[in-house]
């Protein structure tokens, strides 16, 4: 079916905020990365994927103000060190609230805050004000009357959830019920929903085998191998819908029975150590696309068929400055650089290149890169990285603008493109990104411009990146320009022709 990448996304990505109505997916957005997008950058990245539900982890103020006039549905957080003052001081909590939520809205769309995350399990010292944290949070909400488009709740992590399967005899950890049950009453009274993180991956690994890989990835199974809950005869295809049908019972232990979930993190690792084989990136690929087409279907779970379960995909961009085992650094669906980790298959939507169906990314200079830098990965792409740098000389197509950043843009890509877009060829030492926007004009059209994957050429030659052994190569074209002496040749040798 022919369609272009952003309606076939807006249609993936749908921007309902029903739980009655139709689900979404969004994104988490963690900052633990060595050469950080700035948030224009990210922004760009989140329009061009047509991503329209993110979550913060804390509340960036450069971050929100890129995601003014969007559309983007913003969900801000309260880091956990932030916590115990804002859980002990309704003053503290309303300063909070009026620098970081009343100063952006309208203009970003912020529809709600986290306060806290997996504070329980996380940082249970704080437990106790966790409930005080929430209330005073929304009392400042309700003074601005922004507590109907807001909604003020804490993530919670799914290890709290006891004897989770059957999904009918699970019940929070008793020792948390002096939190869960003013907890529970806070969200019940505000509309609000109970944030959970949802890592099949985590169950799966801890199981010791009893937990099937297909069952944890979505796998069809036939149905001798479904799950059975012998209490209520509801079968489990997979391991998410038991961990939120869990969640739905121990609510109900406790006497809630309409709160809805909200799904904050959800993913698998594409990546992993010597203990950790089945994080790959084929088994992230097959997760989360299952994951976006399970939440889609609308189907709710099999306690709660009418009650859609909105999720967010942990997370955009691997986090390389994670601590831990190798997967901890490897969850995102992009490299920092805006490359897509892995390819995500969608039914109904073909093969996409990190959700892009065409397969059109191309690689661009960052304008606020430092000049120094462009003009030294300029001259290396245009030397040892062997593009063909004639449609930049004067009179050329793409000669014009006459700038660093856009002669570097043609050159990037077009090094980009020729080693068949592979991880690292669009980076150049930090000053390249990729992007889904053709950045061809007038009669400069840039390679890939076709959809064309682009073909390896021969040697080793790789763009220099922030890990590059080969960064030393900069240095040696520096002084003089290498692109730069290029096109005094060319013009030397045309004067000879004319004379």
């Amino acid at each position: 079916m022919a369609t272009t990448p952003k309606l076939l996304l807006f249609y993936l990505l749908s921007i309902s905020l029903s739980f009655h109505g139709d689900a979404y997916i969004g994104v988490n957005i963690g900052t633990d990365i060595t050469n950080l997008p700035s948030p224009t950058e990210t922004v760009a990245l989140l329009k061009a994927q047509s991503i329209q539900h993110v979550r913060l982890y804390d509340a960036d103020r450069s971050m929100l103000l890129a995601l003014a006039k969007t559309g983007i549905q913003v969900i801000v957080s309260v880091p956990n060190d932030e916590l115990l003052g804002i859980g002990q001081s309704n003053a503290t909590a309303a300063n909070w609230v009026a620098r970081n939520i009343i100063a952006h809205v309208p203009s970003t769309n912020i529809t709600a805050i986290a306060v806290g995350s997996e504070v329980l399990t996380s940082l249970p010292n704080a437990a106790p004000v966790l409930v005080s944290a929430l209330q005073f949070i929304h009392s400042a909400l309700v003074a601005a009357n922004l507590d109907d488009q807001i909604k003020v709740s804490t993530p919670l992590s799914t290890s709290i959830i006891l004897d989770s399967f059957p999904p009918s005899q699970a019940f929070f950890n008793r020792s948390w019920d002096p939190v869960m049950s003013p907890l529970l009453k806070f969200l019940q009274s505000t509309g609000s929903y109970l944030m959970l993180n949802v890592y099949p991956y985590y169950d799966y690994m801890q199981s010791n085998n009893v937990i099937p890989l297909d069952y944890a990835l979505f796998r069809p199974l036939p149905p001798n191998k479904e799950a059975v809950d012998s209490n209520t005869l509801l079968h489990y295809t997979n391991v998410f819908d038991a961990v939120i049908d869990a969640a739905y019972f121990a609510m109900s232990y406790l006497k809630f029975t309409n709160i809805p979930i909200l799904v904050t993190e959800s993913g698998w690792p594409s990546k992993g150590g010597s203990s950790e084989p089945d994080a790959t990136p084929d088994n992230a690929n097959t997760f989360n696309s299952n994951l976006i087409r399970h939440v889609l279907n609308n189907t709710g779970t099999p306690k709660q068929p009418r009650v859609t379960v909105s999720t967010y995909i942990y997370e955009l961009y691997n986090e390389d400055l994670r601590t831990g085992q190798v997967s901890e650094s490897n969850w995102g669906l992009f490299y920092a650089n805006g490359a897509p980790v892995y390819t995500l298959h969608l039914t109904g939507a073909g093969t996409m290149f990190a959700n892009d169906t065409t397969n059109q990314t191309f690689c661009v200079a960052k304008s606020n890169a430092d000049t120094k830098m462009i003009q030294a990965a300029l001259d290396w792409a245009c030397g040892p990285g062997k593009v063909d740098c004639s449609p930049l000389l004067h009179g050329q197509p793409c000669s014009d603008p006459d700038n660093v950043v856009a002669h570097a843009t043609y050159a990037f890509n077009a090094y980009y493109q020729k080693m068949g877009k592979s991880p690292g060829s669009c980076d150049f030492k930090g000053v390249a990104s990729v992007t889904t926007t053709n950045p061809s004009h007038a009669s400069c059209i840039f390679p890939g411009s076709g959809g064309r994957n682009g073909s390896s050429i021969n040697g080793t030659a790789l763009a220099p990146s922030i890990n590059s052994t080969t960064s030393a190569s900069f240095s040696q074209y520096y002084n003089g320009g290498f692109f730069t002496s290029y096109v005094i040749l060319a013009l030397l040798l045309s004067a000879l022709f004319v004379l």
